[in-house]
């Protein structure tokens, strides 16, 4: 009786081997791993990137000239777009520079709210106001100038009021004088306003004559 038993070859054995520097593999996994650094980098950095940029300290006025010491300075970030729209601490102040449009209190200064005094088309004039003015009549407002003029005698003795009539509309307040303080009830207020050129004679003919210039406040205006 054969009794030899039957030997079966081994299974051969499989060992990992360690990735070379050139295995595909490897070489992909450390070029994630740099482009993820490189990017986290790069959020950090544009995150902290900031420009100055000029800012109003209190409204400015077409008119009011514009020197950097008179200006507040604001740290921001800015889009490439958005910061070829503001006057940057870099760019300066042009010399003899005014601002050109209402510029609120806090805003940044916009590059197309600076200017020269030859490209201003309006002139500052002086309105006496005999009846209460609101108080929503501000530096950087707007109003309606209307003239009531001098009430006539008719024929029969009785006095006939005048028809009120526009004078011109949106014109923004320069500077503001109430008697005793910005509270009071009554009394004489000065409204300096500027005037378009060529409104200035019509606006100017009814400061000067014998009827009343009523100044009426723009609701959304001021503040």
């Amino acid at each position: 009786m054969d009794t030899s038993v039957l030997e079966l070859p081994a299974p051969a054995v499989s060992r990992l081997r360690r990735p070379g520097w050139r295995d595909p593999r490897l070489l992909a996994g450390l070029a994630m791993v740099a482009g993820s650094v490189a990017l986290g980098s790069w959020v950090v950095q544009d995150a902290q990137r900031t420009v100055d940029v000029y800012v109003a300290r209190g409204t400015i006025t077409p008119g009011s000239g514009l020197a950097a010491d008179a200006l507040g300075i604001a740290q921001v970030r800015l889009g490439p777009g958005e910061l070829d729209r503001y006057l940057t601490v870099a760019d300066g102040v042009p010399d003899g520079a005014v601002a050109v449009r209402v510029v609120d209190a806090g805003e940044l200064l916009p590059r197309s709210a600076v200017g020269a005094a030859g490209d201003l088309d309006v002139r500052p004039l002086a309105v006496p106001v005999d009846q209460t003015l609101s108080q929503d009549v501000v530096v950087g407002s707007q109003v309606d100038l209307w003239e009531v003029p001098e009430a006539v005698r008719r024929a029969d003795g009785t006095m006939a009021p005048g028809a009120p009539e526009a004078l011109a509309e949106g014109l923004v307040v320069a500077e503001v004088t109430r008697p005793d303080g910005a509270f009071t009830t009554g009394g004489s207020s000065v409204v300096q306003v500027l005037v378009p050129k060529g409104e200035l004679p019509a606006v100017l003919a009814a400061v000067m004559g014998e009827g009343a210039v009523q100044v009426m406040h723009v609701p959304g205006t001021g503040g």
